[in-house]
């Protein structure tokens, strides 16, 4: 291997197909667990089963022998890296793996180039881009001339949403992949396999229910993890002279479950809308469990204080008007003090939004006016309220016969304060809910005193 690429075997311009032994090569004895049981054939590779169903598009690429171009986007430890191998051994290609951590555009055209000597000579290169998001827009053009004239079948993976990630010109010529998390039953059946094929630990160690079932439950659908869990647990096992890994030892592996959250992919959009969403619907509990995926993933603080202050007077508005400067109180409290303590303020701010009573009165208004501005009712604004202060304002007629709200004992008069187009318009509508229902009382009783002129 060398700057952030490898070829199995020999060079850029090998000859010989590499087939199924391109990752399977890396399996020796000393090798990860979860590398010893990468799946050596399509029914050896457990989930994905909407991918690989006959007449799947997938499968008649495969069957076919075709060129292809793949995007498989999905979690980690879901199968990306060992499809992509799947299909050149069972194409028959040679296999190339590019590192998008360290190969620069040199790199990705010296493998392109090399690819296309090998077809001249008859021999057909599969490419695997894995973390294909981490390229920069130049290191994916640089990938373009290879899938354009098909002088490599490309395979790229990415955790992160490739619509955001990947270059639309490499992402309209690509079959889209959607990969999903594994099922409980599909990391249980990737431990049995493990614990009694000769590749992994043979038998040399059996498993409890309870351990295995934890082993399952903190893996979060992600292969690699549990096996990585698994190896970790027998490891702590035999080193006591112990067959049996008990919950004990499972818990020694790992001492928490896994936080399946990325900052910058769909983990932190959906993680981020659902927590939202339940500080809306009064949710506390809901919301406090998002709050906590997001503090246990090392999610920014001030991300989460900000999103907090637009919730405030997005969907609870003035039916609290306390809502907003408690927002506000926490992301001074958060810049002033930081993690782990942050988590606290956060938390009150959480409880204070989730349980006050919501309205989204505020945002419909504004919204209602905005609407009116840009379809155009932008009237003069009436005379008595322009300026007057400055030379020729009163010749103009400007702040004629404006009345002082103060004067009036109801604090209230009635004048024309909007332009013509927008007078009598209502954006503001206070709901029924907390101190919205006193203020909608209050309002309709200034509405009458404006009115009447």
């Amino acid at each position: 291997m060398s700057d952030g690429l490898f070829d199995l075997p020999g060079g850029p311009e090998t000859t010989a197909p590499v087939g199924s032994g391109s990752l399977a090569g890396n399996a020796h004895s000393s090798a990860p667990l979860a590398v010893r049981m990468r799946p050596r054939t399509l029914d050896e590779l457990v989930g994905q089963e909407h991918l690989l169903a006959a007449g799947s598009p997938l499968r008649q690429m495969i069957d076919g022998d075709q060129p292809l171009t793949i995007l498989l986007w999905g979690p980690p430890g879901t199968g990306k890296t060992t499809i992509a191998s799947l299909i050149s051994g069972h194409t028959n290609r040679r296999f190339m793996e590019v590192s998008a951590v360290s190969a620069g555009v040199k790199e990705v055209r010296d493998v392109i180039a090399g690819a296309r000597r090998a077809l001249q000579n008859g021999v057909e290169t599969v490419l695997f881009v894995d973390e294909v998001h981490r390229f920069s827009k130049a290191q994916q053009d640089a990938l373009l001339p290879g899938v354009e004239n098909r002088w490599v079948s490309l395979v790229a993976a990415t955790t992160e949403n490739p619509h955001f990630s990947v270059i639309s010109p490499l992402l309209s010529r690509s079959l889209l992949l959607t990969l999903q998390s594994l099922t409980d039953e599909h990391v249980d059946t990737m431990v049995e396999r493990a614990v009694t094929d000769e590749r992994g630990l043979a038998g040399a160690v059996t498993l409890s229910d309870e351990a295995r079932a934890h082993l399952v439950r903190l893996a979060g659908g992600d292969g690699r993890r549990v096996l990585t869990y698994l190896e970790a647990a027998a490891g702590a096992t035999t080193s006591q002279g112990r067959t049996e890994i008990t919950v004990e030892d499972a818990a020694l592996a790992v001492d928490k479950a896994a936080v399946r959250y990325d900052r910058q992919g769909d983990q932190h959009y959906d993680v981020t809308s659902a927590f939202i969403k339940s500080i809306r619907g009064s949710d506390v509990d809901a919301a406090l469990h998002y709050l906590a995926r997001m503090v246990e993933a090392g999610e920014d603080a001030r991300f989460i204080a900000r999103r907090l202050m637009i919730h405030a007077s997005e969907d609870v508005g003035m039916a609290d008007p306390t809502a907003l400067p408690v927002a506000v109180a926490t992301a001074q409290a958060v810049a002033l003090i930081g993690f782990p303590e942050a988590r606290i303020p956060l938390a009150q701010a959480v409880i204070h939004l989730a349980t006050a009573p919501k309205s989204n009165s505020v945002v419909r208004a504004i919204g209602a006016a905005e609407a009116d501005v840009r379809a155009g009712k932008v009237g003069p604004v009436p005379p008595g309220l322009r300026d007057a202060h400055y030379a020729g304002a009163k010749k103009l007629g400007h702040g004629h016969d404006y009345r002082y709200a103060h004067d009036d004992p109801r604090g209230v008069v009635p004048q024309q304060y909007a332009p013509d187009d927008v007078d009598g318009a209502q954006y503001y509508e206070p709901g029924p809910h907390g101190a919205e229902g006193a203020i909608a009382e209050r309002l309709e009783r200034i509405r009458r005193v404006l009115r009447d002129r």
